[in-house]
This record gives structure tokens, C-alpha cells and sequence, in this order.
């Protein structure tokens, strides 16, 4: 498999750093968006900064500067048998939302492969995964029911392990890259399709970004290609450990609190997390060691989104905690700490569905 691709990716924000990644390797790219960040993008593009290692400063990609064009459009614009890949990077609560639902949909209808770069898999994808019951983890997704048309050997799911965030004073076409880790993705059940997964894997590689002064560098984030299902599920030791820890009852602490506030407690979740992922079929290799986690936690100083998005009154989050929690419990497992972070989640969502009812 040969040539350059064109890639749909559903989500401006996230997905804008994988978009530039791709472009950067030749590949043709669409954001799907809201109309005001689509009108933004088609007449200033984007602009990725990413910290390169032995610079002092960021580099700055945009997106105007690359060939193929980047383009930008809203939901109803697309036609999905136009590409060869869609990239699903919104987050999950988001698939059902007026307009998006409708596109995932004719995605799914389109038979067009798709790869998540989202914390919480889509349900094709952990239908995927040996002795997992996907009837019993609907109860997870804010509306299941839009994920039932998809194959899924044609889902597969990379892990969103570099962070990102969009600057508050800035505009919706800037996104700061502050941990440019890879994105680590599974294969396919076709041949063909691992095989595009393969090339973009190399032509992101064989990147080079021109500098100013003439020479040139290799820029972080790749896309890294496993045979293992499991690989992209490494996340949610991070996840349980760190992300979700942060909703406290009555308020919000910064994920570095979470996980170093007790180093002990922090091990024995993570690696309970891990063992429920190994149970799955996951080999040890698969799973990212604790201490490397915990060094890279230790610079967290903010709140998970997901914890910011509860206290700011979020209807809905991702919930990967209840995944994790329900896999588990599956495999007759149970973990007091999860039971309880999940019945803070719980709270909070209940508190805000409440708030907006009485509102």
C-alpha cells in the first residue's frame, strides 16, 4: 500500500495534533468542527507548538505552511466514502450530540476503518476483545446506541497519550503540546488496513521540520503500530490512578496530588488496574510501568479534564472508571478504592443533572 491517504478527523481540538502530524507526512486531512472553528481554520489554519528536546523554545507548525492543504468542515458537510480513514477524537460524550451522531453513523454505514484516539474505547472496539461482554458495558456510554452499526474489525483504538490543551487566551486554532509522548495504536483486522496504519507510522518517522537557521529536526509525537490489542488499554492504569482521583466530594485536586499524595496507594491501584488488563489477554510488556508513570505525573499540576469539566457542571464525561470497574467485575474482581471513586463521579454527575433540571 502506497500513496498518500485522506484522513477525516472528527475533533478540531485534539485531533488538530495528529491532523498536523499527518500532513507534515504528506497525507490530506479534514477536521470535522463546529461552524465558527471550521470558518477559523479555513482562513488561518492551525497552529501545533510542540516542545522539541535541547530547544529552548517550541516549535511552531502551521498549518497554512504544509501541502496538502488542511480543510475544515461541519458535520453535515461530509461524505465519509471520501476517505480512507476517519480518526474519531472527540470525546465520547460528544458522538451524540446533533450533527455528529448522524456523521458517526454514516461512517459506520460507509464501512470506512476507524481509529479512536480517545481515553474511553468505543464499544466496537472492546467487542474486540476476547471474553469481554459488550452488552453489559452499554450502560457506560451516554448513548450506545450510535456505535451499533459499526464492524468492529474496522475499529481500532490509539492511546491519547500525548497531552495537549488548547491556550485560554488564545484562539480555538492554537493547541500547546505539553507531554509530546506517542500515540499508540492496534492493529486492524484487515491486512490492508494495518498496512496504512503501517505507512502513516513510517512517513510520520521520516518527518524532518525545517529550522529557521537552515538545518532541521525531528519533531516528537508518532504513531506507534502494535499487533496487541491491549497495548492502547495501558492508559487505564493512568486513568484510575491519576485522572479520575482528582474529583474529590466537595472539590478538585491536581493529578500530581492524586497520584503522589499517597505513592503506596497509588501503586496498588495501578497495578490492580494492570492485573485486570493482563487477566484480559494483555501480556506485561503491554502495560506502562509505575514509577514511569508516576515520574511524569509528578509535573501534573492542573486537574484532569475530566474532573474539570464535573465541577464546571458536565451532564456527562467519559467514564472509564465504570469500564474498568464493570471488566472487573466481569472477572469477579473488586477494588474498594475504584467502588469509590466511581460513586464520586456518580455524585457529581447526578448533583449537575439536577442543578440543570432545576435550572
Amino acid at each position: 500500500m502506497t500513496g498518500s491517504f485522506n484522513v477525516l478527523i472528527m475533533g478540531a481540538s485534539y485531533g488538530s495534533l495528529l491532523g498536523t502530524k499527518l500532513l507534515l507526512a504528506g497525507h490530506s486531512v479534514t477536521l470535522v468542527c463546529t461552524p465558527g472553528t471550521a470558518d477559523l481554520i479555513n482562513s488561518s489554519g492551525t497552529l501545533v507548538r510542540l516542545p522539541v528536546r535541547g530547544m529552548d523554545t517550541p516549535v511552531s507548525v502551521d498549518s497554512r505552511e504544509l501541502a496538502p492543504a488542511l480543510a475544515a468542515a461541519t458535520p453535515e458537510q461530509i461524505d465519509p466514502s471520501a476517505f480512507d480513514l476517519v480518526v474519531l477524537a472527540m470525546q465520547e460524550p460528544q458522538y451524540s450530540s446533533a450533527g455528529v451522531r448522524e456523521l458517526l453513523d454514516a461512517v459506520a454505514r460507509a464501512k470506512v476503518p476507524c481509529m479512536a484516539i480517545m481515553n474511553m474505547p468505543p464499544l466496537p472496539y472492546l467487542a474486540r476483545l476476547p471474553g469481554v461482554d459488550r452488552d453489559k458495558l452499554s450502560s457506560c456510554f451516554t448513548e450506545p446506541a450510535v456505535w451499533e452499526n459499526f464492524e468492529p474489525g474496522l475499529v481500532t483504538l490509539a492511546s491519547p497519550d500525548p497531552q495537549a490543551f488548547r491556550p485560554p487566551d488564545e484562539a480555538k486554532n492554537v493547541l500547546q503540546v505539553s507531554l509530546p509522548t506517542n500515540f499508540k495504536v492496534a492493529r486492524f483486522e484487515a491486512p490492508q488496513h494495518t498496512a496504512m496504519l503501517r505507512q502513516l507510522q513510517d512517513d510520520i518517522l521520516a518527518v524532518r521540520y525545517p529550522l529557521p537557521d537552515g538545518s532541521s529536526t525531528e519533531l516528537p509525537v508518532k504513531l506507534r503500530l502494535f499487533d496487541s490489542l491491549y497495548v492502547p488499554l495501558a492508559k487505564w492504569s493512568m486513568l484510575i490512578t491519576g485522572n479520575y482521583r482528582c474529583v474529590q466530594e466537595h472539590d478538585m485536586r491536581a493529578i500530581a496530588d492524586a497520584v503522589h499524595g499517597d505513592l503506596d496507594e497509588s501503586r496498588a491501584i495501578y497495578q490492580w488496574v494492570a492485573s485486570v488488563c493482563i487477566g484480559m489477554g494483555a501480556d506485561p510488556e503491554d502495560m506502562v510501568p509505575f514509577d514511569k508513570y508516576a515520574a511524569a505525573a509528578s509535573g501534573l499540576s492542573k486537574p484532569s479534564s475530566a474532573a474539570r469539566a464535573l465541577f464546571a457542571g458536565a451532564k456527562n464525561i467519559e467514564r472509564v472508571d465504570l469500564i474498568v470497574q464493570n471488566i472487573a467485575a466481569q472477572r469477579g474482581l473488586q477494588l474498594d478504592s475504584l467502588d469509590r471513586t466511581v460513586q464520586l463521579v456518580n455524585d457529581r454527575l447526578a448533583a449537575n443533572r439536577q442543578d440543570r433540571k432545576a435550572g
